[in-house]
């Protein structure tokens, strides 16, 4: 039955309000790093970068120098690609393994182990951060090891759980003519089912990515004896001006751009791995 043209006008209404809500945020934060302290003062705000004086159009990038001179945000920013770098590849890698044996595999335990898996994603990461802390002390672990570790409390469940879905949804002759041809199971799964498990791989690996990237409760716990390791939402969140008694809001926005940045171009790249990830066994042929 066809849609009324009054029901497609309310649907692309609600669409563009929607995108506007959810589009809104970053645009304030690029239109807040490109003013300076005097324009930031401006009352009303200006929905672009104007002179105070005469009104015009006026764009400075004081802000992003200012962030790329601070030696703490570079700090930050290194501190961030080998956490969540590392945090990913070890997801991605322990967690197709256990897809696999819990997708294609049958062994005593696997229903309870699933499950198991699922509940680890409904704790409050909160509720473990005091143990987890008092443990870092306890084994003298540094804190860039340590977040690592961590981390996986909450990449490594969800990176099982859709993953474990998708190599359900791969057909089971694949792995019966695998075997009839002599192949071992570990042969099976890196040759064979692994690469047609990309789409999923890239998603969890994004997804995974990006927790492990905008972290920022058990990041600032565990650097709060080591300024060293701090990551880049840390390092955001303690920006000092470098005026005394300054308040770097300019500067605090244009480092949430530099970071946010990275995030959204890797989502643009592999959107269409991500949909397919995503939707994959969604519909059954």
């Amino acid at each position: 039955m066809p849609k009324s043209p009054l029901m497609k006008t309310l649907f692309w209404i609600a669409v563009v309000v929607m995108a506007i809500w959810m589009l809104f945020p970053f645009y304030w934060m690029v239109n807040s790093a490109l003013k300076t302290e005097a324009q930031l003062q401006m009352t009303p705000a200006t929905f672009v970068p104007r002179d105070p004086t005469t009104l015009g159009v006026s764009v400075s990038l004081q802000n992003f120098a200012a962030v790329f001179r601070n030696a703490k945000f570079r700090q930050g920013i290194w501190n961030s690609i080998i956490v969540a770098g590392t945090t990913t590849v070890i997801a991605l890698v322990v967690g197709s393994f256990a897809a696999f044996a819990l997708g294609k595999l049958h062994f005593r335990g696997k229903t309870p182990s699933t499950y198991l898996i699922l509940a680890m994603t409904m704790f409050p990461q909160i509720s473990v951060l005091s143990g987890l802390y008092a443990l870092m002390n306890w084994l003298n672990i540094s804190a860039i090891p340590f977040m690592i570790l961590s981390y996986m409390i909450f990449t490594l469940p969800f990176t099982v759980w859709v993953q474990t879905s998708f190599f359900k949804g791969l057909p089971t002759s694949l792995l019966q003519a695998a075997y009839v041809d002599g192949a071992s199971p570990f042969q099976t799964f890196y040759l064979i089912l692994l690469p047609l498990t990309a789409p999923a791989l890239v998603t969890t690996g994004l997804l995974a990515f990006i927790a492990a990237w905008n972290e920022y409760l058990f990041a600032l716990t565990f650097t709060s004896v080591q300024p060293a390791a701090r990551t880049v939402t840390v390092a955001i969140a303690l920006f000092t001006g470098e005026i005394s008694r300054q308040e770097p809001f300019g500067e605090i926005m244009a480092a949430g751009v530099v970071v946010t940045i990275p995030l959204i171009l890797l989502v643009l790249i592999f959107q269409r791995q991500i949909m397919a990830g995503l939707t994959a066994g969604a519909v059954k042929g």
